[in-house]
């Protein structure tokens, strides 16, 4: 497409109409490639004096009055584009109300034609001096520029007086000009004032979302961690079983306390229960109660974890443990709302919301038989799946910058973590996701040797990266007729029973801190089931 210059020229002199009409069609295509109005304004001025001869185009806007500025202060205004001006010129281009030719259309919003510069009194020449002008009568064209019919600056220009084109032909393409830009300049001014609001409601939004998560005890703002938040206000106000699903250490624990804490049971009890630390031939007992004389040593009557849970809500964790035989009487509680007691014959009635968690792929389990079909269907009724850490990087740094407060005030420390430490915690993939992060920022604080921990000293703190189990070797199925002296090529598939207090605290956190928090590996190295390690754990009071 030739440009706009080479097509004027290749006009005559007198084909003005279709001048006007190619210099009104690259305008509007200017405008559908863009709604900036500095590049649509410049060019518009360019093509006014290429193509119509109307030079030394500017736009003169109304100046913002500062806020510092006392009352009746006189308003002001200033060339904010212009084409064929230096840039010395158009920042001579200030005027007051009222003050010239442009002040006076601006105050009275009148447009206003001179026909002779030189002779007329009230133009002030003050951008373009009289000197760096043509020698011949240059008139002077100045409209005003309105929105909500108000002015609010000029479309000005110079032109030759004599020319082989009527003045008011320019004045007709000067007016719809004026009126566009009027229109781009109310355009912009409305999309900046809806993005103001946009911003304001946005931030009064995470703020409000921040505040939700911080009084909930979470922390960080990602979008996976605000939309498992936001599902879970939508589902708390209901009486429907809330199923965390995610990787191990990812804050089930914290969700569930949250879904009670955003539900009309806040004020209740919040009861809950670590199904992987629970012996199978306990669970009854600890879940039901019991009443006296059940077993052996039930001197008296107890209430179980969902009495003691009536009213309120009880959390299931690692509900994938529950044994088979324990699964039918959860159900039969879930959807009679009653249980009976160990030993006992009386029905009683209890009301209580369950959320359970679980790591594990229950649809999976049902599928080998490992978990009840229908109580599955019955725990997933409202499914929240939980972000692991590798999934919320930018929440990495508020979470490390939390934990390492509270280890500082719990063990009387001050260590900090520099920017590039904390850049290097981003790039780590967490495995054990927050459990992981929280336990290596106080390992760190415990042992770091300086006050600001450097990303260099940092490695040293950071676990290698994790190694798969190496899978379980097939169960051998021993022959009767093998004596005891027999070598045995896999574990065995029962293991020996041990008493609660077989591990001391002492050996419980070495095996803890050897294995990086990682309880399976802790569990494996000390010979016990991850259960019977959690269940030490409870019973120390270290979970």
């Amino acid at each position: 497409m030739p440009s706009p210059s080479s097509t004027a020229r290749s006009h005559s002199p007198t084909d003005w109409p279709a001048q006007e009409l190619l210099l009104m069609r690259e305008v509007m295509r200017l405008i559908g490639r863009s709604l900036a109005p500095g590049l649509v304004l410049r060019e518009m001025l360019h093509l006014m004096s290429e193509l119509l001869g109307l030079n030394r185009g500017r736009i003169v806007l109304v100046d913002e009055a500062p806020s510092s500025s006392p009352a009746g202060t006189p308003r002001t205004a200033s060339i904010q584009h212009a084409y064929g001006l230096t840039q010395a010129e158009a920042q001579r281009g200030r005027y007051a109300w009222g003050e010239g030719i442009t002040g006076r259309v601006l105050a009275t919003g009148q447009p206003a034609i001179v026909q002779d510069i030189d002779a007329e009194p009230l133009f002030l020449a003050r951008a373009v001096e009289r000197s760096q002008l043509p020698p011949e009568t240059v008139a002077f064209i100045a409209l005003p520029i309105e929105v909500n019919n108000a002015p609010i600056g000029v479309l000005a220009c110079h032109r030759i007086r004599s020319r082989q084109r009527h003045l008011n032909d320019d004045l007709a393409v000067l007016r719809v000009l004026a009126t566009l830009v009027g229109q781009l300049l109310q355009l912009e001014a409305l999309v900046a004032e809806q993005t103001r609001q946009l911003q304001a409601r946005n931030a009064v939004l995470a703020n409000a979302l921040n505040t939700k998560s911080a009084r909930y005890g979470l922390i960080g703002s990602s979008p996976p961690l605000l939309q498992a938040l936001s599902e879970l206000e939508r589902v708390s106000q209901t009486q429907a079983t809330v199923l965390l699903l995610g990787q191990s250490g990812t804050g089930k624990e914290l969700f569930a306390r949250a879904v009670h804490l955003a539900s009309g049971r806040r004020d209740r009890p919040f009861i809950k229960v670590n199904c992987s630390a629970i012996p199978d031939a306990l669970f009854e007992s600890e879940l039901f109660g019991y009443e006296k004389g059940a077993f052996t040593g039930a001197s008296t009557a107890r209430a179980g974890w969902f009495e003691q849970a009536d009213s309120g809500t009880i959390f299931l964790d690692e509900i994938g443990e529950l044994p088979l035989a324990m699964q039918s009487k959860l159900l039969r509680t879930l959807q009679e709302g009653t249980l009976v007691r160990l030993g006992g014959q009386r029905e009683v009635k209890v009301n209580v919301r369950l959320v359970a968690a679980t790591n594990r792929d229950l649809a999976q389990e049902v599928e080998v038989g490992h978990f009840r079909q229908d109580l599955y269907y019955r725990l997933n009724v409202i499914p929240i799946r939980l972000p692991s850490l590798a999934e919320r990087r930018e929440d990495i740094r508020a979470l490390a910058l939390h934990f390492a407060s509270r280890a500082n005030q719990a063990h009387q420390r001050n260590v900090n973590l520099s920017p590039d430490a904390l850049a290097r915690l981003e790039e780590h993939p967490w495995p054990g996701n927050i459990r992981e992060l929280g336990n290596v920022i106080e390992r760190l604080v415990l042992l770091a040797n300086d006050t600001l921990v450097t990303r260099g000293e940092l490695d040293r703190f950071l676990p290698a990266a994790a190694v798969p189990l190496p899978p379980a070797p097939a169960p051998v199925q021993q022959n009767q007729a093998e004596t005891p002296s027999t070598p045995i090529a896999a574990a065995p598939l029962v293991r020996d029973y041990a008493s609660a207090q077989s591990h001391s605290v002492q050996v419980l956190q070495a095996a803890l801190v050897e294995h990086h928090g990682n309880q399976s590996r802790a569990a494996q190295s000390l010979g016990l089931t991850l259960r019977q390690f959690a269940y030490r754990l409870r019973k120390a009071g270290l979970k």
